[in-house]
């Protein structure tokens, strides 16, 4: 693991410090969760992204999905 340095608003310092009080966990960690999630959520928009350009350049086609429809039970609402 390496160590490095962060500047941090103070208000924001604020909110991470009574978050860590409350989670009963440090601020390294807190930190390395928070980054985890924002990757996280990055790849999640780069796939969507990724998947919406796919449909753009190759729009489904009518019926391409209706196989099998008459099939499927979806029970009582």
């Amino acid at each position: 693991m390496k160590t490095i340095r962060m500047t941090i608003d103070e208000p924001l310092l604020i909110q991470v410090d009574q978050a860590i009080q409350a989670l009963n966990t440090t601020r390294s960690a807190f930190i390395r969760e928070a980054i985890l999630l924002a990757l996280r959520q990055q790849k999640i928009r780069k796939l969507e992204q990724q998947q919406a350009e796919g449909y753009a350049r190759h729009p489904v086609e009518p019926g391409e999905f209706d196989i099998g429809e008459s099939e499927q039970v979806w029970g009582a609402a």
